[in-house]
């Protein structure tokens, strides 16, 4: 070998030494991102009486802000479960990283992209299938007039993932099995299943497309108790099989504590906090994540003074000034009033409220 030609082999090996730097480092760069992240989410509904209505009687527009810049981040394999009474806008939030809402304003990340860039594109993008969505009524997400294997298969069809009726069959299949049904429940017909059954029928649909991603709005509400623990272990079981990751939307507390990793807590649109489990249900600081555990019955007997939830959720249409959440809070002064809080990062995770700031409660 001369050595002009030992130069260039040289050569050659440390530009492929770079390359292989530089892909790892992007590998690793990539895999500190969040899976899913939401920057800014607001998503406005127009509820306007009819044009002529409006102009008859002098009326304007009107508007209901359901969801009102809400910003978190989900990393691979992990749970946020978001929380909050009716109405407060989880189920939109849902329905937003999905992609069955565009947002009035904010975006919806994944893996680093805009989603509705990657849905929008001209032959598709593989993120859509793998973000995914399990709804909350199992009565009324299956199509009566379809077979089991028409429902599950609808994923691997419309998306060609395989291409004979033979292969959609064998997954459809494979998918039962998963989700604890049997084969031969695939020529059956939904009203034919309890709603438990129903529900690991939607599991097994959602899971058709191989997600990554699953948000879950309220997927155990309509169940009896001890079917939402079968339910709740099963999904449990596929995340730390096949290393899926979830945003749990629910009302229970005690169901959100059985699965979640961190915790948001949504009043009137907005998250007024975010933490880890063990830190949201052992030192709640905002006043309504307080008042949202004090309303959990005691069952230890514990003796600890308590508080239940006074007052209702304002009027959307027209939220209180300052904080939203001020007519109804116990901690509340002039500043809470007029300045609406934001959310501030602090060794706990985040919360928005004045009182915490200025460590006016005793528990913060």
């Amino acid at each position: 070998m001369n050595e002009s030609t030992a130069m260039n082999e040289s050569a050659a090996m440390r530009a492929c030494a770079a390359m292989s730097k530089n892909g790892s480092a992007r590998a690793a760069a990539t895999d500190n991102l969040p899976l899913v992240r939401a920057e800014g989410l607001t998503k406005s509904f127009d509820v306007s009486a009819p044009w002529l209505n409006r102009v008859l009687e002098g009326r304007s527009r009107q508007l209901i802000h359901a969801v009102d810049d809400v910003s978190f981040d989900i990393r691979k394999r992990e749970t946020l479960a978001l929380v909050g009474e009716s109405g407060c806008g989880k189920s939109t939030v849902a329905r937003m990283l999905v992609g069955l809402y565009r947002p009035t304003r904010g975006r919806v990340l994944y893996r680093g992209k805009e989603l509705a860039e990657m849905q929008a594109a001209p032959h598709g993008a593989p993120a859509p299938a793998r973000v995914q969505m399990i709804f909350q009524d199992p009565y009324a997400s299956l199509n009566p007039r379809w077979t089991i294997a028409e429902i599950v298969a609808e994923a691997l069809r419309m998306r060609r993932l395989l291409r004979t009726r033979r292969e959609r069959l064998e997954r459809v299949a494979e998918l039962l099995q998963l989700v604890g049904l049997s084969p031969a429940d695939a020529t059956k017909y939904p009203h034919q299943f309890s709603g438990g059954q129903r529900q690991r029928i939607s599991i097994a649909r959602a899971l058709a497309s191989e997600p990554e991603f699953l948000v879950c709005d309220e997927p155990t509400s309509a169940l009896d108790v001890s079917v939402q623990a079968q339910v709740l272990n099963l999904m449990r079981d596929l995340q730390a099989r096949h290393g899926l990751t979830y945003l749990f939307i629910s009302h229970n507390l005690a169901v959100v504590h059985h699965v979640s990793d961190r915790v948001g807590v949504m009043y009137l649109g907005r998250i007024v906090e975010i933490s880890t489990r063990e830190h949201l249900f052992g030192r709640p600081r905002h006043p309504y994540t307080r008042l949202l555990l004090d309303a959990i019955p005691d069952l230890e007997m514990s003796g600890r003074a308590r508080t239940p939830v006074a007052g209702e959720v304002p009027n959307p249409l027209t939220p209180p000034s300052g904080c939203a959440f001020h007519p109804r809070c116990p901690y509340a002064d002039e500043r809470c009033l007029t300045e609406r809080p934001q959310l501030e990062a602090d060794p706990y995770g985040s919360v928005a409220c004045h009182a915490v700031a200025e460590k006016r409660v005793e528990w913060a």
